[in-house]
């Protein structure tokens, strides 16, 4: 059985273009999902944040609204309450990742906010890349990739990937209010090849050993790609 390892933001808020501290973390359905499926597939989760930080849920995503419903919603809370992995995340900086089969970060606006400048995210998206294990990553995570670029070069450049729209910031009101956006990031100051789908709706890249996802919905589509990789 194979052993993943979930690199998870530790953020609580993510400030915006005026000065205001916006509530968010991790997305509910981004962790549950996976983590659901590797875990019930018989495979070992480990979770590991900035300076070991608990994780903390966008309360937002465990909303009826976001979560598909009432009985969505529960089952995300559920998942996530018996994740007992997300209350003793290790540190990013103790991460061995000889010690893993395969890397995956979640989303939710956290990682705006704390992965995409996290020198130990870089180093472990970086060799991740290099040993050519599976790398995935969902919505707003691939703002880690920022993390990889040492005297402004990083070794994702050219690479085909998907990643959060500028189109669906735009729907949940914040593309005005942010600093900077994802889509755009990745293509300027990474230089990869991005691509999308429609909006919300699951749209996978895959290009090597890295997998991307564009939006919550797409979570599960990688997770299955990656259960299909580690098996």
């Amino acid at each position: 059985m194979a052993t993943i390892l979930f690199v998870v933001s530790g953020a609580t808020y993510w400030v915006l273009k005026d000065g205001t501290r916006y509530a968010t973390g991790y997305w509910a359905e981004e962790f549950a999902l996976p983590y659901k499926k590797v875990t019930e597939a018989g495979h070992d989760v480990v979770v590991a944040t900035p300076n070991g930080v608990t994780p903390n849920v966008d309360m937002m995503s465990l909303r009826p609204s976001m979560a598909g419903g009432e009985e969505g919603a529960l089952e995300l809370e559920a998942i996530i309450r018996s994740a007992e992995v997300m209350r003793r995340p290790l540190k990013l900086s103790d991460v061995r990742l000889e010690d893993y089969d395969a890397v995956y970060l979640p989303g939710g606006h956290g990682p705006m906010s704390d992965l995409w400048q996290d020198a130990d995210a870089g180093r472990i998206l970086t060799a991740q890349l290099a040993s050519g294990r599976p790398l995935a990553i969902v919505c707003h995570a691939p703002a880690a990739l920022l993390s990889t670029r040492i005297h402004g070069e990083s070794p994702f450049k050219g690479y085909r990937c998907t990643g959060f729209t500028n189109d669906e910031e735009e729907a949940v009101g914040l593309a005005s209010r942010a600093t900077w956006l994802l889509e755009d990031e990745l293509k300027d100051k990474i230089g990869v090849d991005y691509s999308r789908g429609a909006m919300w709706e699951p749209y996978k890249v895959e290009d090597r050993n890295l997998i991307t996802g564009q939006n919550p919905h797409s979570a599960a589509v990688l997770a299955d790609r990656l259960l299909e990789l580690v098996s």
